[in-house]
């Protein structure tokens, strides 16, 4: 309890505005100087993703363009983009909602900037081996900084796969599946993918997230539309919380506007992984001859999250659930299940159980990237082995404090990346021009 109280303060008090405000001031600048790419890219952004099926990857340790991309979406597209909206309410109120919106359109031009630059600055190694992602371009800011975003992204990494296999333990103990058998059986899962390397991750992602894409929006769909009222509610709840603070209603404490906005940006980042560089690391294996063009299927492939986490987060408006009860990460589990009786808990713990295996999956294979390019492609032995038992453990900690560590070790993993994306559009901003 100790524990958790010091990086809740750590996080609230002290991380919490320096943090919001560099997100959301760079992601501002970028869209300005680079005058709204999010909109003028999307016809782009067709044409690439209707040729993107039909393209061929040019070795075993590299991906096409489009299962680079499916790659990327299978890592961001995940829990968060389930839970995040609803736990964002319960703590900052309807508003928070907003905002997790407003970071997701204007950050998409952070991952824009990120995966170009990936892209752009990869190398090979002798044996054939790709070396991109963001400790490949701070390189040209500076070595140390390099380092310092690599080793940090591991343990950041690591922390979100144990963050996935705890939510996902905490919704199937409901279904009186022990937390050590969830632990264990998606550990092994990794286990098994990560040996087969980026064409075995790429496939895999590839089929999986369609499906549940699919599987999940349609079931929310169904109880979004059963009461107009109710979702027309919703709507007029988020507008008018956008800049007022959210009164206490049943069980909500209330919030201020500065948390609604806090809370939202902090969830759309950890949602979107926009500002972290995680999603360069996928995307730098692309068989692509323009960088830009990978930066741009990232970029707009983040109307994915920004669906997906509205649908999440009208779920718990429309059924009210935001208001009943202590913070926790089984919300949705909730509504599905007192929605959906005959059917619901079924789709939704399938839907779960393909979010978290593709995320935990992704951010697993973006780690042992990185642990590669840390040790030049030796000992991913040790990687895979910790890895492992970290998605084994995480499973059987508390959800709380997972949420806050990962929180703080956010800070350490976006400082340097930030602050080199700001360098290198400055000297570089030919090669993000679309």
């Amino acid at each position: 309890m100790a524990l958790l109280s010091f990086f809740y303060w750590l996080n609230s008090s002290v991380l919490s505005f320096p943090l919001v405000s560099m997100f959301f001031g760079i992601s501002i600048l970028l869209t300005m100087v680079l005058w709204f790419p999010q909109v003028r890219a999307f016809p782009r952004f067709v044409h690439l993703l209707i040729k993107g099926p039909h393209e061929k990857a040019e070795s075993n340790d590299s991906l096409s363009a489009f299962h680079a991309l499916f790659a990327a979406i299978a890592t961001t597209m995940g829990m968060g983009n389930i839970v995040g909206p609803s736990m964002a309410i319960m703590v900052g109120g309807p508003g928070a909602l907003f905002w997790l919106l407003v970071y997701i359109f204007l950050g998409s031009v952070i991952k824009f900037a990120e995966v170009t630059f990936a892209v752009s600055t990869r190398q090979k190694t002798a044996e054939g081996k790709i070396i991109g992602g963001p400790m490949q371009y701070l390189k040209q800011v500076s070595p140390f900084i390099a380092h310092w975003y690599n080793a940090a992204i591991i343990v950041l990494l690591m922390s979100w796969s144990s963050l996935q296999s705890n939510t996902l333990a905490t919704i199937l103990l409901k279904e009186s599946v022990p937390a050590w058998v969830t632990g264990f059986l998606l550990a092994l899962i990794a286990l098994i993918i990560l040996q087969g390397g980026a064409q075995r991750f790429g496939r895999i992602a590839s089929a999986l997230v369609p499906v549940m894409f699919v599987l999940y929006v349609s079931s929310a769909l169904f109880i979004l539309l059963k009461d107009l009222g109710a979702l027309r509610d919703a709507f007029f709840l988020i507008i008018n919380h956008i800049t007022t603070p959210a009164a206490a209603i049943g069980g909500f404490a209330g919030a201020s506007l500065f948390q609604a906005m806090r809370i939202g940006i902090l969830r759309g980042i950890l949602m979107t992984e926009a500002g972290v560089g995680t999603a360069a690391i996928p995307h730098s294996l692309a068989t692509t001859t323009r960088p830009a063009d990978q930066g741009i299927l990232a970029m707009c492939s983040m109307v994915s999250d920004a669906f997906l986490s509205t649908i999440s987060g009208l779920l718990a408006l429309v059924t009210g659930v935001w208001m009943e009860g202590p913070f926790r990460s089984t919300l949705i589990y909730e509504v599905f299940l007192n929605n959906l009786p005959f059917w619901g808990r079924y789709v939704l713990v399938a839907s779960v159980v393909l979010f978290v295996l593709t995320t935990v999956i992704g951010n697993s294979f973006n780690g042992m990237q990185s642990f590669n390019v840390l040790t030049r492609y030796r000992w991913a032995h040790i990687y895979i082995t910790t890895i492992v038992a970290v998605i084994f453990c995480g499973a059987l900690v508390s959800a709380p404090l997972a949420w806050e560590i990962a929180d703080t070790l956010m800070v350490f993993v976006a400082l340097p990346n930030l602050l080199g994306l700001l360098v290198l559009a400055y000297k570089q901003y030919g090669i993000l021009k679309i």
